[in-house]
């Protein structure tokens, strides 16, 4: 839109020249005094704007993550905005295109962050081009924090090697008939039991109520680990691959331990185990900075 205005001013500007009429040259004037209140527009779109960060998910390096910010305005409306993180290495933007007085409007936007480990954040930028597009008025909020970015998500290769223990109780036994395995049979149904395993199907035909049984899965413990002395692109791509392993195996239904220079996690399962191993795994190498945002 910019553009063709200033080439429409253009043109009139030729025409009052080549002509001479002084309508022309009023036109042209009005024109002129556009461009000049778009700029005052611009900037009065980022006057009594409030901001701040609402959360990320979860930050892995080399893939995009979800960034949300909160914007508000106290008074008057905003058009045309445009946030993204100031003096950080994250690429990526987000933008509301009418902001009302009043009212807080998050901002959602797809990042993404080159390596992994801690990123200092130190505010968030506002960008504006209404209503020409001639200028684009910048504002810089300051909010300061710490983003922490876990390994790259991979393919690995890599074995997780031997499980250090085998749950023998848990193993594959007829008598354990409530897992999440291959199904071993159906029953009826008996009171106060979970009728989410209820196989629907077989009980309308039957005329009651069916229960799935299905043996219990072999569920073993396993302990990753980072040697230590490792730097650079090494580290990296061991971290890659001990968080991959992490993912597949806490999946299965495993329990998983991380073993790191000078750390050491309990073996566990579930998200929250996954989560603490790459939490753990992103501070690896940032030792000095961990203790300073502590």
């Amino acid at each position: 839109m910019g553009r063709t205005y200033l080439v429409v001013t253009f043109g009139v500007g030729l025409g009052a020249l080549n002509t001479g009429n002084n309508l022309l040259y009023l036109v042209l004037g009005l024109l002129l005094s556009v461009i000049i209140l778009s700029g005052v527009l611009s900037e009065r779109c980022l006057r009594d704007l409030s901001v701040r960060r609402v959360g990320t998910d979860g930050a892995f390096a080399g893939e995009p993550f979800a960034c949300r910010w909160g914007v508000t305005r106290r008074k008057g409306h905003a058009f045309a905005l445009t946030l993204s993180e100031v003096d950080s290495p994250l690429t990526g933007e987000g933008g509301v295109g009418y902001l009302p007085a009043g009212a807080e409007h998050v901002v959602r936007a797809d990042l993404t962050a080159p390596r992994r480990g801690p990123l200092k954040l130190t505010g968030v930028r506002v960008t504006t081009t209404w209503p020409l597009g001639l200028f684009a008025k910048t504002r810089v909020f300051p909010l300061e924090a710490t983003l922490l970015v876990y390994p790259r998500r991979g393919i690995s290769c890599a074995d997780p090697g031997e499980a250090v223990v085998g749950n023998v109780g848990e193993s594959n036994n007829p008598h354990r008939l409530d897992g999440t395995g291959d199904v071993a049979g159906l029953r009826e149904l008996g009171e106060h039991e979970d009728a989410r395993r209820v196989h629907w199907l077989k009980s309308a035909s039957a005329g009651k109520l069916l229960k799935v049984e299905r043996e219990r899965e072999e569920r073993r413990t396993y302990i990753l680990d980072v040697q230590s002395g490792l730097v650079g692109d090494a580290l990296e791509r061991r971290c890659e691959e001990v968080a991959d392993q992490a993912h597949r195996l806490i999946e299965a239904g495993h329990e998983v331990g991380l073993e790191l220079p000078g750390q050491r996690l309990r073996p566990g399962a579930g998200s929250g185990q996954e989560r603490a191993i790459l939490r753990a795994l992103a501070w690896l190498g940032f030792e000095e900075q961990r203790e300073e945002a502590a």
